[in-house]
């Protein structure tokens, strides 16, 4: 049984924490995630879970706090938005390092100076080398069902790694939207019972977790984080299989649209995806082969698969919502990197846009689109960076 609701993004999230019941959850409000944890703490208050709720005095320490449950032995989950997670920085070394399973929804924000609470991708792309699981999700829908699976991927066995799942501040986080839940029954079946491992409060077998460690075992010790990343993709994949399975949506590591006999293509992250489908299906008529890809699993990044899936294009524009300044954006860099290999490519632009919550609209996509379109014709560029939207 599923239920359709219209609700906001935030809502969708922290109704999908409601369904997991964590152990633990340490808060603190920041612009626009603030109303996910709001909407959390009224779950506390009511009764409706069985989660400590922590108020602490600042996003560090409630990445702090989490990392101390985690290790102690429970389910801890947090949120939180740009300048948030800038402020967990040093933390999230410390959860990935010591392969605790925290569930963290990151509601994307742009970063200072000068301030702006609105939504890019520059905080999570920031965090993108913490040792992080990323998820992305272009609606509310998808956020939800993201954060539904989140804590099977991160808390499997091969894994223990924490997870952030990603969605665009106000655009999603604030929108209302048809997003269909599962039954509680069927969450709580889904997720499991939490597995702790080695943990802290087992005084019967007493440990020491994250001491000092010198140059002569440090590398080896992170080599065993990239060894569990490694072995994401194939429990990213098996979870989706047993999420459609209950659910009858279906995900991958990537959503490609119309992009099989596509002879240009457009590279795009989160809600931005949404409008450019439509705009790809008005060319589409005009007999223009146009086609997407949307990442989904962004960390680790899945070269292998996405080389194969965009090889055969003549052009391809990558679409960075942060900037990387001096370089590429970061999602063209992957991207670059995935092709890199390849011996007939695509002749690759990326494009900068959205930055601080500009909206990114049709016309951005046609741009691109006829960009593309001549580059295909000519196999010349004339940018190979730019933005669009930029007042004159």
């Amino acid at each position: 049984m599923s239920n359709i609701y219209a609700v906001t993004g935030n809502e969708a999230v922290a109704n999908a924490l409601r369904q997991i019941n964590p152990d633990v959850c340490a808060a603190y409000p920041i612009t626009p995630q603030t109303d996910l944890m709001q909407r959390f703490a009224s779950f506390v208050s009511d009764g409706l879970v069985d989660t400590e709720m922590i108020l602490v005095e600042s996003e560090h320490s409630a990445m702090s706090a989490c990392v101390g449950a985690s290790a102690a032995g429970g389910r801890a989950v947090t949120a939180t938005s740009g300048p948030g997670l800038a402020l967990m920085w040093e933390i999230l070394f410390v959860a990935s390092g010591m392969r605790l399973p925290i569930l963290m929804p990151v509601v994307n924000r742009s970063l200072s100076a000068p301030l702006n609470i609105h939504g890019d991708h520059s905080d999570a792309m920031g965090a993108r080398d913490s040792g992080w699981v990323q998820l992305w999700s272009e609606n509310a829908q998808e956020a939800y069902d993201n954060t539904v699976q989140a804590l099977l991927i991160a808390e499997h066995m091969d894994i223990r790694l924490p997870i952030m799942v990603c969605l665009d501040g106000f655009i999603i986080s604030h929108s209302i939207e048809r997003v269909e839940y599962l039954d509680d029954d069927i969450v709580k079946n889904f997720v499991g019972t939490y597995k702790p491992q080695n943990p802290l409060l087992d005084i019967q077998h007493p440990k020491s977790i994250g001491p000092l460690i010198l140059p002569d075992l440090y590398t080896e010790y992170k080599r065993t984080q990239h060894e569990a990343m490694s072995k994401v993709k194939n429990i990213v994949l098996k979870t989706a299989d047993d999420f459609a399975k209950i659910s009858g949506r279906k995900y991958s590591l990537f959503e490609t649209y119309r992009l099989d006999d596509a002879e240009i293509g457009i590279v795009i992250l989160n809600s931005a995806a949404g409008t450019t489908k439509d705009v790809i299906d008005i060319y589409r008529e005009k007999g223009i082969k146009v086609g997407l890809l949307k990442p989904r699993l962004f960390r680790p990044f899945p070269y292998e698969e996405i080389r194969e899936t965009l090889q055969h294009l003549k052009a391809l524009c990558v679409l960075d919502r942060c900037d990387s300044f001096g370089a590429f954006g970061p999602l063209y860099t992957e991207i670059a990197s995935s092709l890199y290999l390849s011996e007939n490519k695509p002749i690759m632009i990326n494009k900068i846009y959205g930055l601080g919550g500009r909206d990114y609209m049709p016309e951005h996509a046609k741009i691109v689109i006829e960009e593309l379109i001549e580059i295909a014709n000519t196999g010349k560029v004339k940018l190979f960076k730019d933005y669009l939207g930029v007042r004159e």
